[in-house]
C-alpha cells in the first residue's frame, strides 16, 4: 500500500476548537503523522471534511444575524 500523504495546506493556524484551520487536523494528529500506519491516516483523513462542513456550519450560524 502506497504512504498516504499529508493533508497539509501550509495554513498552519490552530483554531479555538484546537483544529488546524488548514487541514482540519489536531495538534496531536499533525504531531503522530510521520508515525501513524497508512490505515490510521485513511481513519483521520475520513473525518476531515466533516470536521471543515462542521466548523463551515459553525462559523455561519454564529455570524447570521438573528430574526426579529
Amino acid at each position: 500500500m502506497n504512504a498516504v500523504e499529508s493533508p497539509c495546506t501550509n495554513i498552519c493556524t490552530l483554531r479555538d476548537d484546537g483544529l488546524c484551520a488548514g487541514c482540519w487536523r489536531s495538534l496531536d494528529e499533525i504531531v503522530a503523522w510521520s508515525a501513524l500506519t497508512s490505515a490510521e491516516r485513511l481513519g483521520i483523513m475520513a473525518e476531515l471534511a466533516a470536521r471543515a462542513a462542521a466548523a463551515t456550519d459553525e462559523a455561519v450560524i454564529s455570524n447570521f444575524p438573528s430574526a426579529g
